[in-house]
C-alpha cells in the first residue's frame, strides 16, 4: 500500500520532498556508491528542484556521484520554455556541480521515434537488462507528479503501454512527448508522487480511493517495487477519507 503524507502547505510539501533526495542520495551513496535519480517537470518538482539548489541543502549531497535522467520530456529543443530538460536545468543543474557526462537528457529536438529508440539504447546501456525485462540496475528514486487528469510523466489517460518497452513516444498536444514506460518506472527502489492544489483533488481522490482504472488513471500504472509515497498538500487532500491517509502532518 502506498504511503500517503498529508503537508499543511505547498511549502512544507516541497521541503520534505527535498528532504526525502537528500536522504535518498546518501543512503543511496552509502550502500551501493552512487544515487542515480528518475526527475519530473512541473511546478511542484520545480520547486523542489529550487531548494536543492540552496546550500542548505546542495551542501548535504555528494553531486559527484550522481547520475540524472528523466522521466519524460517534450519533442521541443533543450533551450525551449516548454523543455523539461532547461527547467531542471536552470532550477537546480546550472547549481550544482553536477557532471554534464552524469546528466542523461532525452534529445527531444529529435524526431520522436527516434528520440525514444535513443534514450531506451542508452537507458539500457547504462543500466543494463534483468532477465524478466526490466533494468537490473534500477533508479534508487523517482519523483514524479499528476496532472488534473490523472496522467504521470507523458502516460495519459487512454495511452496503451506497450509490452517489453521502456521509452515510448506518445502523441499530445500541442507538442509530441517521449515517456518512460512503466516497466522502468515500477522497477524503482522507491517512487514519490508529489501533488499540490486544489485543482488535483478530485482526480487524486478517484486515483487513491476508487477501484483501479488504469486505462483512464495512468497514475495507478505506478506501482514500483520498493515505496510508493504520495506528498500531498491539504488542498489537494481535500476529498481523501482520512482513512486513506497514512500520516497528518
Amino acid at each position: 500500500m502506498p504511503q500517503v503524507l498529508v503537508f499543511p502547505d505547498a511549502d512544507a510539501l516541497h521541503r520534505a520532498a527535498a528532504e526525502e533526495v537528500v536522504a535518498t542520495a546518501a543512503q543511496a551513496c552509502a550502500v551501493r556508491g552512487r544515487f542515480i535519480w528518475c526527475v519530473s517537470g512541473g511546478n511542484t518538482p520545480r520547486a523542489v528542484y529550487e531548494l536543492l539548489a540552496t546550500d542548505a541543502f546542495a551542501s548535504r549531497i555528494d553531486w559527484a556521484r550522481m547520475q540524472l535522467f528523466f522521466g519524460d520530456e517534450r519533442c521541443v529543443a533543450p533551450t525551449d520554455a516548454a523543455s523539461n530538460y532547461r527547467m531542471v536545468w536552470q532550477a537546480l543543474v546550472r547549481h550544482v556541480p553536477l557532471a554534464p557526462e552524469h546528466i542523461h537528457r532525452i534529445a527531444g529536438e529529435e524526431l520522436p521515434p527516434l528520440a525514444a529508440q535513443a534514450y531506451e539504447a542508452r537507458l539500457r546501456a547504462l543500466l543494463g537488462v534483468f532477465e524478466t525485462g526490466a533494468p537490473a540496475t534500477p533508479f534508487d528514486l523517482v519523483l514524479l507528479g499528476m496532472g488534473s487528469d490523472g496522467h504521470t510523466a507523458s502516460l495519459f489517460p487512454g495511452s496503451v503501454d506497450e509490452p517489453g518497452c521502456w521509452v515510448s513516444a506518445r502523441a499530445a498536444l500541442p507538442v509530441w512527448r517521449v515517456t518512460l514506460t512503466p516497466l522502468v518506472l515500477n522497477a524503482a527502489r522507491a517512487a514519490s508522487f508529489l501533488v499540490a492544489g486544489p485543482d488535483k483533488a478530485e482526480r487524486l481522490e478517484q486515483v487513491l480511493a476508487c477501484p483501479p482504472r488504469p486505462t483512464e488513471l495512468p497514475a495507478q500504472r505506478i506501482a514500483p517495487a520498493g515505496p510508493l509515497r504520495w506528498l500531498i498538500d491539504r488542498a489537494a487532500a481535500a476529498r481523501l477519507d482520512p482513512q486513506v491517509l497514512s500520516s497528518q502532518l
